[in-house]
């Protein structure tokens, strides 16, 4: 497993094809697409891949993404506007304080950094994907191991399939949180490469990922209430890994 050589190298080319499929997956391609806040959730999702960001004292479950990504950024030369570089937490306390900016400056300043950037963005998602194999690893049972690494890069080897591996661990995670779970079973791309079976890599990603998100919603909590609802859109988002 650990001869085989790092499989996530983007081009220019592939870095702005990889984000304007993740964009079109997550939010249709729009712009007002890069800065939703979804009813129920705690957090603001930015950016093509919906990078979540928490107000101060707010914290979840699911992993912050949108801190990391105003670092990358900015280390690779973007400037960055004061008020966004200086805040430690997301500005907006909730969902109705974020939905009465739509038309604010800050919000028309993010919406253009965000939209400005989506290259980089699929870069830093794929970094995420680099750094998430042996975390996986780590946190796989040690008799899953050797088939978690074959399965990440036979799907690797495909033409899409760093989109695939790319686009999944933004979506739904690497799956190596404790409290990413629920009835102690997780939906991340750690679950996924191990549910998979031989056969077409892509095919078997794209099988096992609705596998693994039809459980998630199965095992979801009453306070989640609703997840069902996002399974279709879900399942729609997968079809794109082997098409």
């Amino acid at each position: 497993m650990n001869s085989h050589p790092q499989s996530i190298r983007l081009s220019d080319e592939q870095a702005a094809q990889i984000g304007a499929k993740i964009w079109q997956n997550q939010s249709g391609h729009t712009i007002e697409g890069l800065t939703a806040w979804n009813i129920g959730e705690e957090f603001a999702s930015l950016g093509i891949g919906h990078f979540i960001w928490y107000p101060a004292a707010r914290r979840g479950p699911f992993e912050e993404s949108f801190p990391p990504l105003l670092r990358f950024l900015a280390t690779n030369g973007i400037q960055i506007p004061d008020w966004l570089k200086n805040s430690e937490s997301c500005p907006w306390p909730d969902r109705s304080r974020f939905l009465a900016e739509q038309t604010s400056p800050r919000m028309g300043e993010l919406r253009s950094l965000l939209a400005g950037t989506v290259p980089l963005q699929a870069r830093f998602a794929a970094g995420r994907l680099e750094a998430a194999l042996p975390k996986m690893l780590q946190a796989a049972q040690p008799a899953e191991r050797e088939k978690v690494g074959r399965n990440f890069y036979r799907v690797a080897a495909e033409p899409l399939g760093p989109f695939a591996l790319v686009d999944y661990v933004n979506f739904k995670g690497e799956g190596t949180l404790e409290s990413e779970r629920y009835k102690g079973e997780g939906w991340g791309l750690l679950q996924v490469l191990e549910a998979m079976r031989e056969g077409p890599a892509l095919v078997e990603f794209q099988r096992a990922a609705g596998s693994v998100l039809s459980r998630r919603v199965k095992n979801s909590p009453p306070e989640r209430i609703g997840e069902s609802r996002w399974l279709p859109i879900w399942k729609n988002r997968i079809r794109t890994y082997a098409e």
